[in-house]
């Protein structure tokens, strides 16, 4: 499970992680990351999964296993940021070690963007 203290409860925090922040797609899942400005808390973690997905049985062990891989790697997340990870259909039937790889992709995606380039930093563009 994930701490208390790093799910995301309230819809406008989805709705800013989705509607204003940056994507990165995967056949099995598309993480939403965004930077709340001002905010020294822990990183909060919210999950999407529809009914594309599957009937509530296969929803739940989803929304379980991302929970699980998620909890694993929320010391990336850096303080202050929003993460929701929606499950795309293929999610259903994909193993864990392709759910984490895939996940794995679209974190560092997401976090390389944020981080200032070399070029930026000594002056260059």
């Amino acid at each position: 499970m994930l701490p208390s203290g790093s799910r995301m409860r309230r819809g406008d925090e989805f709705a800013d992680a989705v509607r204003k922040g940056a994507r990165s797609g995967r056949p099995t899942l598309v993480a939403h990351f965004r930077m709340r400005r001002d905010v020294d808390e822990p990183p909060l973690v919210g999950f999407v999964v529809s009914r594309a997905v599957g009937g509530s049985v296969v929803r739940n062990r989803v929304k379980r296993r991302l929970r699980h891989l998620v909890r694993d790697r929320l010391d990336r997340l850096p303080r202050g940021s929003l993460l929701v990870v929606r499950a795309n259909p293929p999610a259903a039937s994909a193993r864990s070690e392709r759910l984490a790889a895939e996940l794995d992709v679209a974190l560092d995606r997401l976090l390389r963007r944020r981080e200032p380039s070399a070029a930026h930093m000594d002056g260059r563009r």
